[in-house]
C-alpha cells in the first residue's frame, strides 16, 4: 500500500506583503497524493507533517502528465518522419491529429505549475534557472543540429562563411524544428515575471485573446508565444485549483474515468470536424483536453505498472532533447523491417524514446556529459540539490521547470 502524505500546492500569485516570520499552517489546499522519495527533478512540492518539516517530495501525478505528453510529441515528430520518407500517409496519423488540441496545450499548463515559488526568488537566480539553464541547453543541442544538418546544405549553395555564420546566429532568436518549446519557455517566465504587477484576469483575459486571434507570423517567438502563453500563465495563476481538481480525481476514480471516456468522443467528433481549430473552440479544447491528461495522469499513479510512464516524464527533456537525433537512426533501421506505416511510426515512436534515455545515460558517464549538465562556470547563482541532474550512480535529467 502507498503511504499518503500532505502536499502543499502552491498558492495563487498576487501582490505579496510582508509579514512577521511565523511557522506557516496547513493550507486549504492541502490534499493527499501518494508520496514519493526526492528524485531531484522539476515540480515537487513541500511536505508538512505536525512538527516535522518532511523533505521534499514529487507530485506524482504531474510525471505521469508528463510522460503522456512527451510520448504524444516524440509521436508527433517520428510519424512526420516516417511519413515524409514513405511519401505516404499512415493511420497513426489519425491519432497525431487527435492529440493535437491538448498535446502541447498541457505541457505549457504543467510547465507553469510551480512558477508561483519561483518568483519570490531575486531576480539573479530567477534568471539564472528560468532563462540561462534553458537557453543553455537550446544553444548546445541547436548548434549541433545545425552543424550536422545545415552546414553541408549551406556550402552546397555558396553561402560563404558570412552566410553560415548568419544563418546560425539567426537561430538563436528564430528558433527551426522541435527545440523551439525550449527556446520560448524562458520568455514566458520572463513576460510572467514583469507581468506581477498586473491583475491576473487581465494578463488571462489578454492571453485568451491572443490565441483566439490566431496570429500569424513568420518569426516563430510571436507565433507560438500568442498560442500558448495563455496555458503558461493559467498554469502559473490556476495552480491551487489545479491541484483541486487533481485531489477530486484521485478520490472519484470513476468519475474520473467517466469524463474521459466522454471528453475522447466529444474531441474525437469535433477534430473530425475540422472545427479543433477555430477559435474559442480551439481554446475549450485545449483546456478539455489538459483537464483529461491530468485525470489520466492521477488515475495512472495509482496503477504500479505504469511507473514506466512515470520515468518517462521524469526525464521528458531528455527526450525532448535528443529525439529527432535518435529517431532518424531507428526510423532508418526499422522502414525496412515494417511494411506497415502506421505500425513502423507507433513502434519507432517507443523505441526512439527508450534510444533517448539510453544515450542520455550513457552520456553522463563520459565527458559530453555537458550536453544535459550545465557547468558551474556558466551559473549566475549557486546552484540547489535540484537545479541540475545528479551524475552518479542514478543520474537524473535536467529540469524541464525546476523546483523552487
Amino acid at each position: 500500500m502507498r503511504t499518503l502524505c500532505t502536499i502543499e500546492t502552491p498558492r495563487a500569485p498576487g501582490r505579496e506583503t510582508r509579514a512577521p516570520a511565523q511557522p506557516a499552517p496547513a493550507t486549504a489546499m492541502s490534499h493527499a497524493v501518494p508520496m514519493q522519495h526526492v528524485n531531484g527533478t522539476p515540480f515537487e512540492a513541500e511536505v508538512r507533517a505536525p512538527a516535522v518539516q518532511a523533505p521534499r517530495v514529487r507530485v506524482e501525478w504531474v510525471d505521469y502528465a508528463k510522460g503522456i505528453c512527451i510520448f504524444f510529441v516524440v509521436m508527433l515528430h517520428v510519424n512526420d518522419l516516417v511519413q515524409e520518407r514513405a511519401h505516404a500517409i499512415g493511420w497513426l496519423e489519425e491519432v497525431v491529429t487527435f492529440a493535437r488540441p491538448f498535446r502541447m496545450p498541457d505541457f505549457f499548463l504543467i510547465a507553469g505549475l510551480f512558477l508561483a515559488s519561483a518568483m519570490r526568488r531575486p531576480w539573479r537566480r530567477y534568471l539564472d534557472s528560468k532563462v540561462i539553464h534553458f537557453f543553455y541547453l537550446y544553444v548546445l543541442w541547436m548548434t549541433l543540429a545545425f552543424g550536422a544538418m545545415n552546414v553541408k546544405h549551406l556550402i552546397r549553395e555558396d553561402a560563404g562563411a558570412l552566410g553560415i555564420a548568419s544563418a546560425y546566429f539567426l537561430r538563436w532568436i528564430e528558433p527551426v524544428g522541435a527545440l523551439w518549446f525550449i527556446h520560448i519557455l524562458p520568455v514566458f517566465f520572463v513576460v510572467t515575471r514583469l507581468l506581477r504587477p498586473v491583475p491576473p484576469w487581465l494578463v488571462w483575459l489578454g492571453a485568451a485573446a491572443l490565441h483566439s486571434l490566431q496570429i500569424q507570423s513568420d518569426w516563430h517567438v510571436i507565433r507560438e508565444g500568442a498560442s500558448r502563453y495563455v496555458y503558461f500563465y493559467s498554469g502559473y495563476v490556476l495552480a491551487p485549483y489545479v491541484f483541486q481538481i487533481a485531489a477530486w480525481a484521485h478520490a472519484r476514480a470513476v468519475r474520473a474515468f467517466g469524463y474521459l471516456a466522454l471528453w475522447g468522443v466529444v474531441n474525437g467528433l469535433v477534430v473530425a470536424a475540422g472545427w479543433a481549430w477555430l477559435p474559442l473552440v480551439s481554446l475549450a479544447l485545449g483546456y478539455a483536453g489538459a483537464l483529461a491528461v491530468i485525470f489520466a495522469a492521477v488515475l495512472m499513479s495509482k496503477v504500479a505498472w505504469t511507473a514506466p510512464v512515470r520515468y518517462l516524464g521524469q526525464n521528458s527533456i531528455v527526450v525532448y532533447l535528443s529525439d529527432f537525433a535518435v529517431s532518424m537512426i531507428v526510423v532508418g533501421v526499422i522502414e525496412r523491417l515494417i511494411p506497415d506505416l502506421g505500425a513502423r511510426a507507433l513502434i519507432a515512436t517507443a523505441v526512439t524514446v527508450l534510444g533517448a534515455i539510453v544515450l542520455w545515460r550513457v552520456t553522463l558517464r563520459t565527458p559530453a556529459r555537458f550536453m544535459y549538465v550545465r557547468p558551474r562556470w556558466l551559473r549566475l547563482a549557486a546552484a540547489s540539490p535540484v537545479d541540475e541532474p545528479a551524475g552518479e550512480p542514478r543520474p537524473r535529467a535536467p529540469a524541464l521547470t525546476e523546483a523552487a
